[in-house]
């Protein structure tokens, strides 16, 4: 009887630096160190977290490692983030997990980002069916996937400028929010009132989305209500974030509607750090029942940057021999 498939996954792309270990398809340990020396500046600085990444990675794999109860010497592989991301952060990710792998002699696996966020919703009962759609919604990405097989993924839509966790982050920065901006936006907007503020909404060819337009017209009103109004912000700041949170959702589930209807696909799905919002999943949960649709989302701890998803693509692609190039380097974005 063959040993059982062990993976140690290393997560690196931004401002997270974490590690899981996977057997035979079940995640056994996902451990994750946030950077908060980025909330000072309103956004992630690259250098401070390729920094932080050098400090955390080795204590990071040793606990998961530790919490998986499997020992270093019976991985049969280690996956690793190799883009899209920031250049600095993955190469810290890469060049252990390449530097581990070879003092173990066992190979190395390089995964996708996105389409390991795809993957995130195999970790848990209940895992979707083949075909799916899947809107992946990030900091850095928006995307409308369609997905055939683990490894078989088409990119039907994509923003065209910015993303809509980036459209999140900076509104919020622009009303002196804490970062990451989305979920304090999600927070205030629970006590608000959606329709009060009209925001627009990019009407853009085919399955693509566009948020800068978006993204402008709030920072021109807010800075307009705030010269008339000096505590325009403390009065109205529940339905300010309500409003922007339902023009940048209401944008997201008319495409995947779109998209869904045209390809007459029933099983759908959210991924990535944007689909952690509540109001996406409420509505996102609202249209699929109005629609008869399957919907499928991860829980809340794989809907971040995570080594969980990282290991979950490394075993697929292990199963089907897929291994990494060693003279591979990190990419920045990927384009499909």
């Amino acid at each position: 009887m063959p040993p059982p498939i062990n993976i140690l996954a290393i997560e690196s792309s931004c401002d997270e630096t974490s590690a899981a270990v996977i057997s035979e398809g079940k995640i056994l340990s996902n451990v994750i160190a946030g950077q908060k020396v980025h909330e000072v500046y309103g956004g992630v600085v690259p250098e401070l977290a390729s920094r932080a990444h050098q400090q955390n990675i080795i204590p990071v794999v040793a606990q998961a490692l530790n919490l998986s109860k499997i020992q270093k010497n019976d991985l049969s592989a280690v996956a690793y983030t190799k883009g899209p991301g920031l250049l600095g952060s993955l190469l810290v990710g890469v060049s252990f997990a390449k530097s581990f792998a070879q003092g173990l002699g066992i190979p190395t696996i390089d995964v996708n980002h996105l389409q390991a966020h795809v993957l995130s919703l195999f970790i848990d009962e209940p895992k979707p069916s083949f075909p799916f759609l899947c809107l992946t919604v990030s900091g850095g990405h928006t995307q409308l996937v369609l997905v055939s097989d683990y490894l078989k993924m088409e990119i039907i839509g994509t923003t065209l400028d910015d993303a809509a966790g980036e459209c999140f982050d900076k509104a919020a920065k622009i009303m002196g929010l804490t970062y990451p901006g989305g979920p304090e936006i999600d927070k205030l907007s629970r006590t608000g009132n959606p329709q009060k503020f009209n925001f627009p909404i990019a009407d853009v060819p085919g399955f693509d989305f566009s948020f800068s337009g978006l993204k402008t017209n709030f920072l021109y009103f807010f800075r307009e209500r705030m010269k008339s109004d000096a505590l325009f912000f403390e009065k109205e700041c529940p339905d300010i974030c309500a409003s922007l949170q339902h023009a940048i959702v209401t944008a997201l589930i008319i495409k995947l509607k779109s998209a869904a209807l045209k390809l007459n696909i029933r099983e759908v799905a959210l991924s990535g750090g944007v689909s952690a919002n509540s109001y996406l999943r409420h509505y996102f949960e609202k249209t699929g029942g109005e629609l008869g649709w399957k919907t499928h989302y991860p829980k809340i701890s794989y809907c971040t940057d995570n080594a969980a998803m990282i290991a979950m693509a490394g075993y697929y692609k292990y199963l089907k021999g897929e291994f990494a190039d060693e003279r591979a380097v990190p990419v920045a974005r990927w384009v499909g």
